[in-house]
């Protein structure tokens, strides 16, 4: 593996679409809102996409040092732990991600918001992500080890990836725009569930905690069909709440997508379950894609 093949697997392209899909939605709420701004989408955008990163980076960084990336676990081969990336360098690596997402919030911020108590507010918002993707395999007590990935998910990904940025267009929020916050806060919780239940016996022989750990495989299934049918349901729950045309409605074709992923996790082992994760996050992605054309028609 070439050094920069080292960087980009431990990147973890194929999860960046998935944050993509929180700060979009949330953009295109404000588009339907008329208050749409270029500016805010590109930066909200970058910043989404070092935060992502730095997850990634430092999920490999924690995992390797715990030992919970070894030779047993399924999955893509992490560099980190195969030696191809050192530790210093991706304490570096980390650090300078970390400062980036800093910079880049800190300039969105700037544009964004009216007055101080807003930018005040949003810059602890901020440095709770960075601390947020750091801690969930990093220090003596992560949380991801300890089960809370699933709400920390929900909550960053989710309420502040989409209401979050719906309200740095608005400078308000209307308690509808939670529905579709919590829709992807659903369907990103479901992309870590696919990926717990990957991990789920290297998880348990190594001490990681998991909600699926803890509830076992064929009730994280359950589980599993619970979040993405919820999110399926809250999305229409919004649609219906605002649409004046049937043809806001189309976005919900790509609902068989989403049932065929049901039916291939309820069907796999979980070290088989691999392709699932990269499968739900390019689903989202399309469903806000179609979502957002659909607004764009209809506007």
């Amino acid at each position: 593996m070439s050094n920069l093949k080292a960087w980009m697997v431990s990147f973890r392209l194929r999860t960046l679409p998935l944050a993509l899909s929180c700060t979009g939605m949330g953009s295109i709420l404000a588009f339907q809102y008329r208050i749409f701004s270029w500016k805010i989408f590109i930066l909200t955008s970058v910043t989404a996409i070092f935060l992502q990163v730095l997850s990634n980076l430092a999920n490999d960084y924690g995992d390797t040092v715990k030992g919970t990336d070894n030779a047993d676990r399924v999955g893509p081969q992490r560099a980190l732990q195969s030696g191809h990336i050192s530790l210093k360098s991706m304490r570096i690596a980390i650090a300078i991600c970390a400062l980036l997402a800093l910079v880049s919030g800190i300039w969105l911020l700037s544009i964004a918001t009216q007055n101080s108590t807003m930018f005040f507010v949003f810059f602890v918002l901020g440095l709770a992500c960075i601390a947020a993707a750091i801690k969930y395999t990093i220090g003596k007590k992560p949380y991801g080890y300890a089960g809370f990935g699933d709400i920390a998910v929900f909550l960053f990904f989710g309420l502040i990836g989409v209401a979050g940025t719906f309200y740095l267009y608005a400078h308000a929020l209307p308690i509808i725009i939670l529905l579709p916050a919590c829709a992807l806060g659903f369907l990103s919780a479901g992309v870590l569930n696919v990926n717990n239940m990957r991990d789920i016996e290297n998880d348990a022989a190594t001490g990681k905690r998991t909600i699926v750990v803890r509830m076992g495989l064929q009730n994280a299934k359950k589980y599993h069909d619970v979040l993405i049918i919820l999110a399926l349901l809250f999305l229409f729950l919004y649609t219906s709440a605002n649409a004046i045309s049937v043809l806001q409605m189309l976005y919900l074709a790509v609902t068989p997508l989403f049932m065929i992923h049901l039916v291939s996790v309820m069907g796999k082992e979980s070290k088989a379950m691999d392709s699932n994760l990269k499968q739900l996050a390019i689903f989202t992605f399309i469903m806000v894609i179609c979502f957002a054309i659909n607004t764009i028609v209809c506007a």
